[in-house]
């Protein structure tokens, strides 16, 4: 009987230590799997991005980052822009014309601020959509449905 238990005992841990990992595996691979079926769908809408700000002759040229979310083109857009300036005063307010924005395409579109060095710019404000048209969508969709981002010092507001 010694002998039996001699033999028994080793494996009585190994089998519980066996049964614990296999028990923390499938535990820690369920939220995955769950986290997969539980993420929401993203939100329609329009992601601008401020890329790059670069030094011109005759001013900063800002380059934008823009994808479309919506489920259809977005034609004639137009947002009202405003220009801080690193004190914060305005500097101007002025149309930035995105144009058509493909459904579910990565667009890059350049203005160029006159008169203005790009470290004189603080902050980028959209302000509103003079236009912009996306059909199933209602007029305010575009400022109601913006993320913008920034990879630059300047700050970018909506």
């Amino acid at each position: 009987m010694d002998d039996k238990m001699t033999l028994t005992a080793p494996r009585a841990p190994f089998a519980a230590l066996a049964s614990a990992l296999a028990l923390c595996m499938t535990v820690t691979a369920a939220p995955a799997v769950g986290q997969d079926a539980a993420t929401p769908a993203p939100t329609p809408g329009l992601s601008i991005e401020l890329n790059a700000a670069t030094a011109q002759e005759t001013g900063c040229k800002l380059s934008f980052v823009v994808q479309n979310g919506y489920g259809a083109d977005a034609t004639k857009t137009v947002l009202e822009t405003v220009i801080f300036d690193a004190a914060g005063q305005v500097n101007r307010m002025t149309l930035f014309d995105f144009g058509t924005l493909p459904q579910g395409r990565t667009r890059v579109r350049q203005f160029v601020i006159p008169g203005t060095t790009c470290e004189g710019i603080g902050q980028v404000l959209f302000n509103g959509a003079h236009s912009c048209q996306v059909e199933g969508q209602d007029a305010g969709a575009c400022m109601s449905n913006l993320r913008l981002s920034t990879r630059t010092d300047i700050e970018v507001l909506g």
